[in-house]
């Protein structure tokens, strides 16, 4: 799918091309824009639509996204491409892979048995991987466990674009009751989308990468890994999380 943006009296330009699972796009498209800093809530945001082709047909891997303010120099040179799997690739220097977000707030306390319990609630809640086998799932829960959304992709990083883009849209943001847990390993770059939504507790049915640890301490993060089979393994921030 490709995401094209533009400001008052812009033309569209590409911003990016992504490998993705159909459904929810205007939600991916508007995660995206607000991981890179382009969209910083609802308010930012005009329109966004399928692009319609000259002969009036509507394009359903075009996504137009319009804001309130010009964009200007702040589309950042980006590859053409950019993976499912990765938000790096299409990064053009090293500066644009740091996201600029303040530290998350002080969060919610989460007891162990409710985290035990999440694993159990996004397997019942993944109806595509339920049918394929083949995608990865992103969601977010109450710190007393309640599921208040799930989305899924074939891409880790699509599935929570998408998870965030259904919160801005629905003008959730900032995200700072949250606890948010991916089904695949955690990535320093679902780290830092987790931050720019405001997301305080960061949990990953697999492991966590070294950097997503450390960038996790940067924005005042907990994060939970290998959370499964009754276990899991804290590796920053533990003082949110109550038990044993």
């Amino acid at each position: 799918m490709e995401i094209r943006v533009h400001g008052p009296g812009e033309e569209p330009r590409p911003l990016a091309v992504t490998m993705r699972t159909p459904g929810s796009d205007f939600e991916l498209a508007v995660g995206f824009l607000l991981a890179e800093g382009l969209l910083s809530g609802p308010a930012d945001l005009d329109t966004v639509a399928y692009c319609v082709g000259p002969e009036g047909i509507q394009q359903y891997n075009v996504v137009t996204v319009r804001l309130r303010a010009p964009v200007g120099d702040r589309l950042r040179a980006r590859n053409v491409l950019t993976t499912s799997a990765c938000g790096v690739c299409g990064a053009a220097s090293i500066d644009d892979i740091a996201t600029h977000a303040p530290p998350v707030g002080s969060g919610p306390e989460v007891r162990t048995e409710v985290l035990h319990g999440l694993t159990e609630v996004l397997g019942g809640a993944q109806r595509a991987f339920g049918a394929t086998g083949g995608v990865h799932a992103a969601a977010r829960f109450g710190p007393t466990g309640d599921l208040r959304a799930v989305r899924e992709d074939v891409g880790r990083h699509n599935a929570l674009d998408k998870l965030v883009g259904h919160a801005t849209l629905a003008g959730a943001l900032p995200l700072t009751d949250d606890v948010l847990l991916v089904s695949g390993r955690l990535s320093f770059e679902l780290v830092q989308k987790a931050a720019v939504a405001g997301i305080p507790v960061v949990c990953a049915i697999g492991a966590p990468s070294n950097l997503a640890v450390a960038t996790a301490e940067r924005f005042g993060q907990t994060v939970v890994a290998f959370l499964r089979d009754g276990r899991a393994n804290i590796y920053s921030h533990p003082e949110r999380i109550v038990g044993p």
